[in-house]
């Protein structure tokens, strides 16, 4: 029996400095107590709109799902000519601090949800750019031209999360890479928050000139990444997460979606204390030939 679901959008922040209002969405399940939080970060152009996927199939089971939409969203229209632009990467990372600190007024705005949010027990998710922004919380740090890292942005009231396609380490990036996203030097052995990576492994990206492997690199080089979901086939849009039916998806697959949903569900809900068992079980289960399950 699915679990009805609510959500309620736009919920508006205002973020002195920041030049346009902070938009979040807010979907829950209608039933339960003591519900855990999810933080989800969206990928370049996306929006809190998008991700419906996983978004509602988080909230059937019991979590309750925050998705700001950040600068770079479609929906915004901030070009690079706007001095805001160069900085995005961290203003994302601001942004998913602002929308932890409106936690208490974010929930009281959907209706049947005020008491029944567990605010200590949160984790976050995010895509593509979405994982990069979402690693800082985790404890990543960006490296500066000389190789030293930058400061720490890790948030301790989150204690988990989930980087779905996120991009690996920037010694083999394209010239266009290394010339327009400074960013994308990320350092993951300070990252030692618990996370599961998921990646396709035809997951190839304009953006570096390794392989699919480098979707990997957080995995294999973070000491709190411990688990990886790797999908047979999949590529950066890992069967089509984003949406139902989105046009950008290139390898449609309602199999890897599912396997996509049923892996995040189950590591959200043991990381966040809500079944112990889940993701055991999803780690000792034969997911093949949709995926492969590695743990450290």
């Amino acid at each position: 029996m699915t679990t009805p679901v609510v959500s309620v959008r736009p919920l508006v922040l205002p973020v002195p400095g920041r030049g346009t209002d902070l938009q979040v969405r807010v979907t829950a399940p209608t039933t339960g107590t003591d519900l855990p939080v999810v933080l989800f970060a969206h990928g370049f152009g996306k929006s809190m709109d998008d991700y419906a996927p996983l978004v509602e199939h988080w909230a059937a089971a019991g979590l309750v799902v925050l998705q700001p939409t950040f600068l770079d969203s479609r929906t915004l229209a901030v070009t690079p000519e706007d001095p805001r632009y160069a900085h995005i990467w961290r203003t994302r990372v601001s942004d998913l601090g602002h929308v932890l600190d409106a936690l208490d007024p974010l929930t009281a705005a959907v209706p049947g949800l005020p008491g029944r949010v567990d605010r200590s027990r949160v984790a976050a998710v995010g895509h593509s750019w979405g994982g990069q922004s979402v690693g800082m919380l985790l404890g990543a740090r960006v490296l500066d031209e000389d190789g030293v890292p930058g400061e720490s942005l890790t948030d301790p009231r989150i204690t988990a999360g989930v980087l779905l396609a996120t991009t690996g380490t920037g010694e083999e990036l394209t010239g266009f890479a290394a010339a327009n996203f400074g960013f994308m030097r990320p350092d993951f052995s300070t990252l030692t928050t618990p996370s599961l990576v998921i990646a396709g492994d035809a997951d190839q990206s304009r953006l570096s000139t390794r392989g699919p492997d480098w979707f990997t690199d957080v995995y294999r080089l973070s000491p709190g990444a411990t688990d990886l979901l790797t999908l047979a086939g999949g590529e950066h849009s890992l069967g089509g997460i984003s949406g139902h039916g989105v046009t950008e998806t290139t390898d449609e697959s309602p199999e890897r979606v599912a396997l996509v949903q049923r892996a995040s569900t189950a590591y959200l809900r043991t990381a966040l204390g809500v079944d112990a068992a889940a993701w055991p079980a999803v780690r000792a289960a034969d997911v093949a030939p949709v995926g492969r399950v590695d743990s450290k």
